[in-house]
């Protein structure tokens, strides 16, 4: 199985940054929660608002995750990796809005499917290209919508909301062998519907 891609420098830039506020913030430095805010609240939003398709409701999701943050912030382990906890914390929040809100979609595969897998219409394409790239997309959507739980919530989460294996590993509770796999998985399965070859991995590496 290929091996995903390295984090980035600019990716551990910030992951360190987000570290060290939430380490001042949690040791009583209240200035420390507008770094949190900007290094977090934008990634936060797009997970929820990917999820929702409701600006306002992710907003207060976006919200609701930052205030349990607050007042979990004296029991955060010094040192630890914020993302996989917020988007832990996220995450449950998210299953249980979708309990309460029936009309909304979890794992919304209208561009989860589609989009991971770079289906783009360009500005000056035929409508027979437009037509069959929407076909794609529905075909992909169907496909993404038949994975099971487990592989979809992987795949999301490190093809559409960023986070790494080893973090989306934290937020699922599981290993990053396990996650490696399954969004490997789901890739596969996807790219079988829409009859892509074998050129490259979910992470961009040749196979």
């Amino acid at each position: 199985m290929p091996m995903p891609a390295s984090e980035s420098d600019q990716q551990r830039d910030q992951r360190a940054a987000l570290s060290a506020a939430m380490d001042r913030y949690a040791d009583g430095d209240a200035k420390a929660f507008g770094e949190i805010y900007d290094l977090l609240a934008p990634r936060l939003g797009a997970f929820f608002l990917r999820h929702t398709r409701d600006h306002a409701h992710a907003e207060d999701l976006t919200q609701q995750t930052l205030l349990q943050m607050h007042r979990a912030r004296q029991s955060f382990v010094r040192g630890s990796d914020v993302t996989p906890w917020a988007f832990a914390i996220g995450r449950r929040l998210l299953i249980d809005s979708r309990r309460r809100r029936k009309n909304e979609v979890l794992f919304d595969s209208a561009d989860d499917g589609a989009g991971a897998l770079h289906l783009r219409v360009s500005r000056d394409a035929i409508p027979e290209e437009v037509a069959s790239t929407k076909q794609m997309a529905a075909r992909a959507s169907a496909e993404f919508e038949r994975l099971p739980e487990p592989q979809r919530a992987a795949y999301q989460l490190v093809r559409g909301d960023g986070l790494t294996v080893a973090e989306a590993a934290q937020v699922l509770g599981t290993t990053a062998s396990a996650v490696k796999q399954r969004v490997f998985r789901a890739y596969e399965a996807l790219r079988a519907t829409l009859g892509i070859g074998d050129a490259a991995d979910p992470q961009g590496n040749e196979r």
